[in-house]
């Protein structure tokens, strides 16, 4: 669907007014959500499949239409657990609560990988799979710096610098490619525009 901008912990303060299926944004309350810079702002789906949106309309309607949670409810609930007949704790639904921090989150995902035989990536990892995606979908800068600023960058030159990094494998085929003659209207971002975006963008960065 997207990615959450701001800190971890602003991403589990969202609660299900955040959120508007509709209009496929989320928007993080600065005065409710924990945010980068105490600052509200608006965040849009990102295009990765109707698939993957469908997950997200089902899972809200879960919260609202089966669990009855209101609009103040989180909109990833923690976990609620019960005492056994053996007096263990178990699994007993969602509470309606906050998550305290991310660490068990990173524990759902890694439990998830592992039941569907994959190797382990952590939730930030997914913002770099963002970035990949962006690089080849996006045909020119003014493309790219709006879905960079949807990652929550407010500058270009930092998903640049810190997301995105080109693997090995990756890297032979795209060099590969690059002396095939291509068609126009296929070949991505517009170097030459892309280059002058961050020349400007590097030219605003603090000395040092």
């Amino acid at each position: 669907m997207r990615a959450w901008r701001g800190s971890s912990s602003g991403r589990l303060d969202l609660k299900l007014k955040h959120i508007d299926i509709k209009a496929g944004t989320v928007y993080q309350d600065a005065r409710e959500v924990n945010t980068k810079f105490s600052k509200s702002f608006t965040t849009c789906f990102f295009p990765v499949g109707d698939e993957v949106r469908d997950i997200v309309i089902r899972w809200v309607a879960y919260l609202k239409d089966d669990l009855l949670m209101g609009n103040d409810a989180p909109l990833f609930p923690k976990t609620k657990m019960s005492q056994g007949c053996d007096n263990s704790f178990q699994v007993a639904g969602l509470a309606c609560e906050h998550w305290s921090n991310a660490a068990a989150i990173r524990r759902i995902f890694k439990e998830a990988f592992l039941l569907a035989e994959l190797p382990n990536f952590n939730p930030h990892s997914f913002r770099n799979t963002l970035v990949v995606l962006g690089e080849t979908l996006c045909q020119s800068a003014e493309e790219f710096k709006a879905w960079s600023k949807n990652l929550g960058h407010e500058r270009v030159l930092t998903t640049f610098l810190s997301y995105g990094k080109v693997q090995p494998k990756r890297q032979a085929e795209i060099l590969q490619k690059i002396g095939v003659p291509r068609d126009v209207a296929t070949q991505g971002i517009d170097t030459t525009e892309l280059a002058k975006l961050l020349v400007r963008e590097m030219q605003n960065q603090p000395v040092g």
